[in-house]
């Protein structure tokens, strides 16, 4: 991933952002981290990691008999993770990459609500495919209308959350550990995992170039500033409310009617 200068020059009065890039570090702690830092800090963040080791990600009132296979997670289980967000059922692994922005509500011209931030993170987007039919549906970034970014967000009296997870490359036996949901976009058309998501990887040319534009973006809304995580883990630890946690996988081996 590009690295910036620990501060910097840019035009005055942009707000600070405080940047912390990750590489295969655990969704879970990820997600900890994340929560800490929207309930405990009060600078702007973004956050982003290149790769996790495989994992199910719930949002927080995700059922996951309704949308987990049982039987795959019963030959082979994969990590069961609630997040403290709303939003869909995601499974992930190393080719996955993640950004997350936590901005104070002052922070920039956007109402903390959520199609506001989602179409200002949708513009920011744009300029990174000239040459795609990109486009916001609903609550997914898509190309020629499927989907290669799922979002999730948390809005606080003070504070907002935006987390993305970016479908760079997948295996598709991970991809059927996920059951056709109760809900899904009106856009999905009911078509399949396979026939709905994309794999951002055929569109642009190394992770590092789309990482590289995407701060560049960003770099127009805000000062800069690198972070290292070995500052920031204490948060975790600090007392504030937690909700992301691991589910208990034996929940499938059980006989539900």
């Amino acid at each position: 991933m590009p690295k910036l200068r620990k501060r910097q020059i840019v035009k005055k009065n942009k707000p600070l952002l405080h940047l912390l890039i990750l590489d295969q570090f655990f969704i879970f702690e990820q997600l900890q981290l994340e929560e800490a830092l929207l309930r405990l800090d009060n600078r702007n963040w973004c956050i982003l990691n290149q790769g996790s080791s495989p994992a199910i990600v719930l949002g927080i009132s995700g059922q996951p008999l309704q949308l987990v296979n049982q039987t795959k997670m019963k030959q082979n289980p994969l990590p069961l993770i609630r997040r403290f967000s709303g939003g869909g059922t995601v499974v992930i692994d190393e080719n996955t990459l993640f950004s997350t922005l936590i901005c104070g509500h002052s922070a920039l011209p956007v109402h903390p609500y959520p199609q506001s931030i989602m179409q200002w993170t949708a513009e920011l987007y744009q300029p990174l495919f000239p040459d795609q039919a990109f486009a916001l549906k609903e609550n997914d970034y898509t190309i020629n209308g499927k989907k290669w970014g799922g979002n999730a967000q948390l809005i606080t009296r003070n504070r907002w959350l935006h987390h993305s997870s970016i479908l760079w490359n997948y295996q598709q036996q991970y991809m059927d550990y996920l059951l056709f949901p109760p809900k899904s976009p009106d856009y999905r058309q009911k078509r399949s995992h396979a026939d709905f998501i994309c794999r951002l990887a055929d569109y642009h040319l190394t992770i590092e170039r789309f990482n590289h534009e995407w701060l560049h973006q960003l770099a127009m809304h805000f000062d800069i500033v690198n972070v290292d995580v070995e500052e920031v883990k204490h948060f975790i630890q600090q007392p504030h409310r937690r909700v992301t946690c691991l589910e208990a996988i034996d929940e499938f081996s059980k006989n539900h009617h």
